[in-house]
């Protein structure tokens, strides 16, 4: 079991004071969040991708590009990479160039982004959603597994034994699918043999079972072994010395953040009861003290089979020693403990 954090780099309005960090300071303190999982033994930090005002990852690899030099051992991965709005050439480059920096530490992982801030900012059609993604995955991953490259398709200049450089340490490198649940996009991954990241953000978790089941299903049909592919877990919560502690710490900002997004969505209200329902051992949250929230984890990946699993934080703007805390007490007491635990069954 591979355990980490991935951020969004938020930056919506304090719970409390109602104004918004810049995002110099915010993009300083994800630097140091990533350093802090990296020396408390976490395996992978995961930086998202949006372009508006309320979040300052808009160039994720450039964010992970600081903290390399400054880690040794933890991975580093896109949360996700929205690659339909992007260019798979300038993708590739600055990953492989990220891989080179953190020798051989660099992952990607592709979506189409469940906000569609990119679209119009980089002049793509949201009619053209699934073709979009679908074309600019296949050339990512000609261009990962060639140094040359010849390409034609629809939505980019087409081009002709041409040379991606640099090329990474690893061969290949990393990349995965990410999706908010959608059957399509597990059968896709699948399909390619590529690992599978679920982001399960509300909601009965369990329900993401059949999911898995087609996921594998379909790479069985497609002739791969579906149990050498991997699935990772996206998931909210927070970690505190307490589960009282956790929850009141975590609920404010979380509040603040559904409440300023559902807002352009048409969501209700969101209220400390759903808060505490989803914390409950069959909920979304995984919210409290390590051995709550460790414990929750081994029951997941039973029920769900995954192997790797991100905590998202934060949600909202939370004052940033809460997160450090956070990430220290992931690293040395929540992941030592599942991991003790999985090895004890064998």
């Amino acid at each position: 079991m591979e355990i980490g954090i991935d951020s969004f780099v938020e930056t919506t309005p304090d719970p409390k004071t109602g104004r918004m960090m810049s995002h110099a300071q915010r993009l300083r303190e994800v630097v140091e969040e990533i350093v802090q999982a990296d020396k408390v033994g976490l395996d992978i930090f995961g930086v998202g991708e949006h372009h508006r005002k309320e979040f300052a990852d808009s160039a994720s690899a450039m964010v992970l590009a600081a903290a390399a030099p400054m880690t040794e051992n933890i991975r580093l991965t896109s949360s996700v990479t929205v690659l339909s709005a992007a260019d798979p050439v300038r993708v590739f480059q600055q990953f492989a160039t990220l891989d080179g920096i953190s020798n051989g530490r660099a992952e990607i992982i592709v979506g189409r982004g469940s906000l569609v801030d990119a679209f119009p900012l980089f002049g793509y059609d949201l009619d053209d959603y699934e073709e979009l993604f679908e074309e600019k995955l296949e050339l990512l991953l000609k261009i990962r597994d060639a140094e040359r490259v010849t390409w034609r398709g629809g939505h980019r200049p087409a081009f002709t034994n041409l040379g991606v450089y640099p090329r990474p340490v690893q061969d290949p490198l990393p990349v995965w699918i990410g999706s908010g649940g959608n059957p399509e996009s597990a059968i896709r991954a699948g399909v390619l043999g590529l690992p599978l990241v679920l982001a399960i953000i509300g909601g009965d978790p369990l329900k993401f079972a059949p999911v898995v089941q087609l996921y594998k299903n379909a790479a069985a049909r497609a002739g791969h072994d579906p149990s050498k592919l991997r699935v990772a877990l996206h998931s909210l919560g927070f970690v505190a010395e307490s589960d009282s502690l956790a929850a009141d710490q975590y609920y404010p900002p979380t509040k603040a953040s559904m409440d300023y997004f559902g807002g352009e969505r048409g969501w209700g209200t969101y209220s400390r009861a759903y808060f505490d329902a989803s914390r409950g051992p069959e909920g979304s949250l995984y919210v409290g003290d390590p051995r709550t929230v460790a414990d929750k984890i081994l029951f997941m990946s039973e029920q769900l089979g995954f192997s790797r699993f991100f905590l998202h934080l934060p949600t909202g703007t939370m004052p940033h020693d809460q997160v450090m805390n956070a990430i220290r007490l992931m690293g040395t007491e929540v992941a030592p403990r599942v991991r003790e635990k999985l090895a004890r069954k064998g």
